[in-house]
């Protein structure tokens, strides 16, 4: 059998030559067996009853030399047979492509502008990586700001039913209510200071 793995060969049939010369061997072998067991079966009905002096042990020994005869003479000739055919028959010229294959004629790559392509794709894999980081905390900041949305919503609510709640009860509205109880506040905040300043000199009388 050839050495040569015809690997371009394979990759279009679909199969080795190789192995496929090895059926035809294979399959010769076999069909020649069979021929030999007929023949022998044949001679054994017809010779038998003509010559007694011819047995089956004689006969087989009579088939059995040309089988062997026979399979020489083919073993022989296969390796022309195999030579003939893996180099007309089952070979792809170098000068030529299959139709998968052409794209590589027109877009031709050095091993430099090869490994200059691998750089790109891994540095546009870690760009990609860096923005989908940034997408993911991105994506939770909006989830935090949507909670401190909520809670906005909640409080500016509380404030409306409020300032309803005290037109209702005639108070006036919200914001009014908020401004008086800020002066009253601060009043208030006076008043202690007072206080306090008035205790610290009674002290220290």
């Amino acid at each position: 059998m050839s050495g040569n793995l015809m690997v371009y060969e394979t990759q279009f049939f679909g199969f080795t030559p190789q192995t496929f010369m090895l059926r035809i061997y294979v399959a010769f072998q076999d069909h020649l067996s069979h021929i030999m067991l007929i023949a022998e079966e044949a001679m054994l009905n017809k010779l038998q009853n003509v010559h007694r002096n011819i047995t089956p042990s004689l006969i087989r020994r009579g088939t059995e030399q040309f089988f062997s005869f026979m399979k020489e003479r083919f073993e022989n000739l296969f390796g022309q047979i195999e030579e003939t055919l893996l180099s007309a028959v089952l070979s792809i010229p170098k000068n030529v492509l299959l139709p998968e294959d052409k794209v590589q004629e027109k877009f031709r790559y050095t091993a430099e502008q090869f490994q200059q392509l691998q750089r790109e794709v891994r540095q546009q894999e870690e760009q990609l990586k860096v923005e989908t980081q940034a997408g993911r905390a991105l994506q939770a900041e909006l989830e935090e700001q949507k909670v401190v949305q909520d809670h906005l919503e909640r409080i500016l609510q509380w404030l409306d039913s409020l300032d309803k709640a005290g037109r209702e009860e005639g108070t006036g509205s919200f914001q009014e209510s908020f401004a008086a109880l800020t002066k009253m506040a601060a009043r208030l905040q006076n008043v202690a200071q007072e206080v306090e300043e008035k205790m610290k000199r009674v002290e220290k009388h």
